[in-house]
């Protein structure tokens, strides 16, 4: 197994209606795939939470802008 990558997660588990949970960005599948997953596909899924992370939180537009 590998352990070199830290998981993301900060035990704030929660799944919205896309299956991403709210606390560490990651899809269902991610997560479920985290333990077997090669120290490549853990940063591949860290840099693509990096992503999520920063759409969700950028600050919405109102309608019409």
């Amino acid at each position: 197994m590998n352990h070199n990558v830290r998981s993301p997660c900060i035990a704030n588990c929660k799944l919205d209606e896309e299956e991403i949970c709210q606390g560490c960005y990651r899809t269902l599948d991610e997560i479920l795939i985290w333990s077997s997953a090669s120290d490549q596909q853990k940063l591949a899924i860290i840099d693509r939470v990096a992503q999520v992370r920063k759409q969700k939180k950028a600050p919405k537009k109102p309608p019409g802008f």
